[in-house]
């Protein structure tokens, strides 16, 4: 059953390795539970002594056995065909092709061992609490069993996420291939800057060491540019949050960010990541026009950064925007730049934890850009709760759109009629991003994204909320969040630019320049994208 359930539908799909593994893990759950009711069950009907024993070599039990080794034949088979019909209608929904019938026995393949080890590592347990009761009572043979279990399992994590740190530490000082140092004065580590390219980080070299020069928006849009400032301030570029914090800001006024139309406050993911679609489009529409600022709290992927220091990405954007806002406010008010705040997954959590509501971040700023927000973000959940009735979770509309929106895909800025008053704030989000929708409730109330006449038609129609599992399943979902399509799961890049012209419109560029922009955006897709 527990096998079963491992396999239903959710709101991505899976790899067959990764599903059967799971499920495996599942099984090996729901038979630790099957074996305890078992054994209680045969404690009270022994102690009666109603309960009837086989012999192991009795013809009964022979014949048990080989019914047992049948059923499982056909459950396992069953399991796996049924575990790939599933998939393909997730897949069906986010534009995937579907699996073979090769998936079916890579399934099995992968399962059956999986669970053997599983099953394994039970008997073991089971015969070390078989040793110790022999040496003491049955309460404390339980206890010191289940302190082992305890350790081992923790040391075996601790294990994990010190490797974990110790590969991404190690991958955060080097930068990618292919990225070299900036020659241009207008990036930090260029020529002039006092932030030194060894300091970045990887995420940090790749931003400031890419994006389109102006002459190369100049080619794409046919418009003279301004070559686009771009200012980033890595873990090791200084000592402490307040000193990182200076750097920037000081940053920015040697390169002179503070005299461009548009001045963009960047929160950066867990590993101090930035998509470059959504930093190139801006770009891109404002003619290079622009400064983006961003500093590095981190060098591991998100989850493993908001775990173990959820305040971390919360303090920093605090920290950068206030700073930034600052000196943006000592300036006069006609020579001031629009000054924009924008976050993606982690980031978009630490950027809207700036504002105590939304009249705090219209007052504050010219616009904002949260993209795949976190449900835990207390800003987002405030607006999600208070959205107009009717409109369903996953693409709400709060007093008819007036201050605040929400889009999936492009053109659906043409959904709403009303006006839509500037400062503007604008969130991306997909029915299907597990980032935005994994919440602690989900383990004991049914959400309102699944509620039948909410439910978007990207989610299967066979999807339904089950205690513990659905909680379960969206938790490994955040594990393929970006290994499906864009406009699904947690991949924003091919709405960035439409967001961004809802934004912060500018005037002076035409349509055909638009799609050649959108196209160039759409390309990048190909490359891989990088841990956030």
């Amino acid at each position: 059953m527990f096998a079963i359930l491992s396999v239903t539908p959710s709101l991505l799909p899976r790899p067959t390795i990764l599903q059967a593994v799971l499920a495996a893990v599942a099984f090996g759950i729901g038979y630790l539970l099957g074996a305890t009711i078992w054994a209680i069950i045969r404690t009270v009907a022994g102690r009666r002594g109603t309960f009837p024993r086989l012999g192991p070599t009795s013809r009964a039990a022979r014949t048990w056995w080989l019914v047992y080794a049948g059923a499982w034949l056909v459950a396992v088979g069953a399991l796996s065909a049924l575990s790939v019909v599933w998939q393909n209608e997730v897949r069906r929904l986010v534009s995937m092709p579907p699996l073979d019938g090769a998936n079916v026995v890579g399934f099995a393949i992968a399962f059956v061992p999986v669970a053997a080890l599983v099953l394994l590592c039970g008997k073991a347990v089971r015969g070390v609490h078989s040793r110790l009761r022999r040496r003491m009572s049955a309460a404390l043979a339980t206890v010191l069993s289940a302190v082992v279990v305890a350790g081992v399992a923790a040391g075996l994590v601790f294990a994990a996420l010190a490797v974990v740190d110790r590969v991404y530490f190690d991958r955060n000082r080097l930068p990618d291939a292919g990225v070299h140092q900036p020659s241009s004065s207008f990036r930090s580590a260029g020529p002039g800057s006092a932030i030194s390219w060894e300091s970045l980080g990887r995420h940090g070299a790749a931003f400031v060491g890419g994006g389109p020069t102006a002459a190369e928006i100049t080619e794409l849009t046919g418009r003279e540019a301004t070559e686009p400032i771009r200012v980033y301030a890595g873990l090791e570029s200084a000592p402490t949050l307040a000193e990182r914090t200076r750097l920037v800001v000081d940053e920015l006024e040697r390169t002179g960010a503070f005299d461009r139309s548009v001045l963009v406050v960047a929160t950066t993911t867990g590993s101090g990541w930035l998509e470059p679609q959504t930093m190139d489009a801006i770009e891109y529409l404002h003619g290079g026009d622009t400064a983006i600022a961003a500093m590095q709290y981190a060098y591991t992927p998100s989850w493993v950064s908001f775990v173990f220091d959820p305040d971390a990405p919360v303090e920093a954007a605090r920290a950068l925007f206030s700073a930034v806002e600052a000196k943006v406010d000592s300036l006069p008010a006609d020579k001031r730049p629009i000054l924009l705040s924008y976050g993606l997954s982690l980031g978009a959590h630490g950027s809207q934890a700036v504002f105590t509501d939304l009249s705090d971040l219209r007052a504050r700023t010219d616009g904002a850009l949260f993209v795949g927000s976190p449900n835990g973000s207390p800003l987002w959940r405030s607006l999600q709760a208070a959205r107009d009735e009717g409109s369903p979770a996953w693409q709400p509309v709060l007093d008819a759109g007036r201050e605040v929106r929400w889009m999936s895909r492009a053109d659906d800025e043409s959904l709403l009629a009303g006006p839509w008053e500037k400062p503007r704030a604008l969130y991306l989000q997909h029915a299907t991003d597990p980032v935005t929708w994994l919440s602690p409730e989900l383990l004991w109330r049914s959400p309102d994204w699944l509620a039948d006449d909410q439910r978007s038609p990207d989610i299967s129609p066979s999807m339904r909320w089950i205690p513990i599992v659905t909680a379960l399943q969206v938790t490994v979902d955040m594990l393929v969040g970006e290994a499906v399509p864009a406009s699904y799961g947690h991949n924003y890049g091919d709405v960035v630019l439409t967001a961004w012209q809802q934004v912060a419109p500018t005037d002076g560029i035409d349509d055909a320049a638009l799609q050649r922009i959108q196209a160039t955006l759409e390309s990048y897709s190909e490359i891989p994208r990088h841990e956030q």
